[in-house]
């Protein structure tokens, strides 16, 4: 098996070697990559590897940059300090979601994995495509979500909905009517019913709908702040880490 490993620390990526090589020393790493630029260049010259090891947050812009503009066939499993991006994460080859310090355990574990989607895959009838495998085992997303007022419930249609708003422990529903409903859940369990395609997690406290962009304005220290066609509680600003990924997924 081959591996590539995507990685601006240098000390990061060396122990990700080490750690290969411990689990097994017949897996060949096939490279060292350290920037969105640099790994562009490497797959427009080099075969593919089996395995894609790959941080996220890199030094020239996040690697889902890598993955958009590059048609990877590889699996990946990332590797990152950060959860935020978990659900892009499975738009994409990812087959696992290590948050760092990634241990020889995690690292095994997620190998295992990939190994038995392999072993899997191979023995159904569907083409021999990765991709394939993910868009089989991905959750389908809800259509409408249920809310209550006074005694009735009420389905509201997703399509309809222009941002969920987190205050403090109370999220909040805001429609394209601008009509405004209570849920129960969490944010993070209404995050995974939607459709990361059409919903985005802008920050911590709000969940947007590409329907009520209006649009975003450059902000201080490279953040954005996005306009929707609805009045919101708070500005919604997202972060300078976040703005390349966000901008990518608004054009998308």
């Amino acid at each position: 098996m081959t591996v590539l490993i995507i990685e601006d620390e240098p000390r990061a990526a060396k122990e990700l070697k080490n750690m290969i090589q411990q689990i097994d020393d017949t897996i060949q790493v096939t490279g060292i990559l350290e920037s969105v630029e640099q790994a562009k260049d490497w797959f427009a010259l080099n075969p593919q590897p089996d395995l894609i090891l790959s941080d996220i947050q890199l030094a020239d812009g996040l690697s889902f940059e890598i993955y958009s503009q590059v048609q990877v066939t590889s699996a990946v499993i990332f590797c990152t300090a950060f959860d935020e991006y978990l659900l892009h994460a499975f738009d994409t080859n990812a087959v696992s979601y290590l948050l760092k310090p990634v241990t020889i355990e995690k690292l095994e574990k997620a190998l295992g994995k990939y190994n038995q989607m392999k072993a899997a895959f191979a023995h159904t009838t569907v083409p021999n495509n990765l991709q394939s495998l993910m868009q089989m085992i991905k959750p389908a997303h809800k259509t409408a979500l249920l809310v209550n007022e006074k005694e009735k419930i009420i389905p509201v249609q997703v399509k309809d909905i222009a941002c969920i708003y987190l205050d403090n422990t109370i999220l909040q529903i805001t429609t394209l009517q601008n009509k405004k409903y209570f849920i129960t859940a969490t944010m993070d369990e209404t995050e995974k019913i939607l459709d990361p395609a059409d919903f985005y997690r802008a920050n911590r406290q709000y969940l947007i709908n590409r329907a009520a962009i209006v649009n975003a304005e450059r902000y201080f220290a490279r953040k954005l702040v996005v306009k929707l066609m609805v009045p919101t509680e708070e500005q919604i600003v997202v972060s300078k880490a976040k703005s390349a990924d966000f901008l990518q997924w608004l054009e998308s």
